[in-house]
């Protein structure tokens, strides 16, 4: 299973690397979003008595990680085009190591991804040290699991990338922008405060922010504590992973067509 999964888990990094334009773009957008964003609303506000700058940084290595779980679990539905998955299907490897091959490739990228981001901290003015530079490595691979997880499921129920992107701006768009990675749920509506509160994203971008002010930091009060969060995008990620390991498991036509 573990051979299987390996080979599935380099494929993806091959592919990813050999693909020079997905890789420039990749690592430029985040980039852009970032000064875009920060230039933008400078003035506005200052959540938590920070440049709003450096409050946005955490929420931009999210959505890289978002962005990236997204664009790599799109390789699903090639792979079902090209007829590689279905070969894949009909060999004499468990199920599983499908999913856990090409999550932990979509995975890697992610917090590959995020982490060269993440070197650009002390240009956003955000603090950096080791301690926090591996709390922040760690919440980064739990949540790139979890999110490359939930799109290989929707992926893999998915018949075409044009559909696939209909389901990204409904669902994956406003998990983003109601996760806390934009703006405080103390200054939203009550309603969207509420779903705020049920986004298992906004734990994961609460714990970024633990991660890199600590939890007793004015940059974090009002964000559930520590535990809470971990406990939380641990439990997005294992459910995700089951729930994608589940729908791999189950055999239909389309598996062989």
């Amino acid at each position: 299973m573990l051979l299987a999964a390996w080979s599935l888990w380099h494929r993806e990094i091959a592919r990813f690397l050999a693909d020079r334009p997905r890789v420039f773009s990749s690592v430029g957008q985040p980039i852009v979003f970032w000064l875009l964003f920060a230039g933008a609303l400078r003035g506005s506000f200052r959540p938590g008595g920070l440049d709003y700058g450096e409050y946005f940084f955490p929420g931009t290595l999210a959505m890289v990680v978002l962005f990236t779980a997204i664009f790599a679990t799109i390789t699903v539905i090639e792979d079902r085009r090209d007829g590689f998955l279905q070969g894949v299907l009909v060999a004499p490897v468990p199920r599983a190591a499908i999913a856990l091959g090409k999550i932990a490739g979509g995975a890697t990228l992610a917090v590959l991804h995020a982490l060269v981001f993440y070197a650009l901290a002390p240009l956003a003015g955000v603090p950096v040290d080791l301690g926090s530079a591996a709390l922040v490595f760690l919440v980064l691979v739990v949540l790139a699991f979890a999110l490359t997880a939930v799109g290989f499921t929707l992926a893999w129920l998915m018949d075409s990338t044009a559909g696939y992107h209909g389901v990204m701006m409904v669902g994956f768009m406003p998990m983003l922008l109601l996760s806390g990675a934009f703006f405080p749920a103390g200054g939203a509506h009550p309603l969207l405060a509420a779903v705020m509160t049920v986004n298992p994203l906004s734990y994961g971008v609460a714990l970024l922010r633990h991660a890199f002010y600590g939890a007793s930091s004015a940059a974090t009060a009002g964000l559930p504590s520590p535990g809470l969060c971990a406990a939380v995008t641990v439990l997005f990620a294992v459910t995700a992973f089951a729930i994608g390991t589940a729908v791999v498991m189950r055999r239909t036509a389309r598996d062989v067509t």
